[in-house]
Formats: C-alpha cells, structure tokens, sequence
C-alpha cells in the first residue's frame, strides 16, 4: 500500500469519526470532492506539492482561498496535511471517506455500461434492480461504451454483472472453442 493511501485512509477515518460527532458526514463528503477536486488541477497540485514553497505560504493560500468557504473542520484537516507535507495524501482521503460514508448509510456505486446513452427512467429501474440485489441504496454512472452492442453491464465494487451482448458472444464463443 503506497504512502499517501495509508496516511489518506488514517486521516479519512479521524475526519470521519469527527463528522460523525457532528453530524456533517454528507457536508463534509461535497466539500472534500470540490478540494480534491480542486487540488487536483494542474496549477494548484503542482503549488501545494513543490517542496520549495515554505509551508506558511501554502497555508497562507489555502487560508485565504478557502476560509469561509469550507467547514472548519474540512480546512483544519487540510492545514494538517500541508503542515506535515502531506498534501498528496488528499485523494486518497476523499475517497476513503465516501468509501466510509457509503458504508455508514448502506450506499454503493454502481458504474453502469451501455452501447448507448440511456434514459433517467431507466437509470432509476436499474438502480432499483440492483439496490434490491445488493441490499444497498445504488448510485449509478453511466458510461456509454458501444463496443458492448447491446445489454449492458454493471460493475457495483469489485462485483461486475454483464447481461451485455458481447459478453454473451465471449461465452458461446469459449463454449465452441
């Protein structure tokens, strides 16, 4: 397990924990998306993860570009990890902590793959099937991939279900082979 995945995941359930206690876990959820996803722009990773830029300025920055605009709990835990130069450890904590978050409240996301765009209805007749199957309220992404010609497949964690039509031709093709 890398560096930044174990200090993510440290960081993640000390933070989740304090959510808990305060009743902020989806609050806390967005906001470390947006900072993680802010961090994760070309210009602001690169600032944050030079070495030769002095702590105190990185912390002046943050600071100024996001007080008031995060929780205080969110920007003490960010302060934290640029105080122990840590800041590549972000990602990996804002997925741990959706990862805990998923778990509290019985969430899981299921990536879907169709040959083509599929509609809001069916979104919701497919998150139903699944949350039914899986014993969890299903979140859904979409992705149109059209090399599966028809059907489709769902991948819910490291589960994949495949009802699509090129996963139907694999089968038949390794039963004749």
């Amino acid at each position: 397990m890398s560096r930044e995945l174990t200090v993510g995941k440290r960081y993640a359930k000390a933070l989740f924990e304090l959510a808990k206690e305060q009743a902020q876990i989806e609050p806390i959820e967005e906001e470390l998306k947006s900072v993680a996803t802010m961090f994760s722009d070309n210009e602001t990773g690169r600032f944050f993860e030079t070495p030769s830029i002095g702590v105190e300025q990185k912390l002046d920055v943050l600071n100024k570009a996001l007080s008031g605009k995060v929780s205080d709990v969110v920007l003490h835990t960010l302060q934290l990890l640029v105080e122990n130069r840590r800041e590549g450890s972000l990602e990996a904590l804002a997925d741990h902590y959706s990862q805990l978050a998923d778990e509290f409240y019985g969430r899981a996301t299921a990536i879907v793959y169709t040959p083509m765009p599929i509609t809001d209805q069916e979104s919701k007749k497919i998150a139903d099937y699944f949350g039914k199957l899986s014993g969890k309220k299903i979140r859904l992404e979409s992705e149109v991939k059209p090399e599966l010609l028809g059907g489709l497949r769902v991948r819910i964690g490291d589960r994949l279900y495949d009802g699509s039509l090129a996963g139907k031709l694999a089968e038949i093709t390794k039963i004749l082979a």
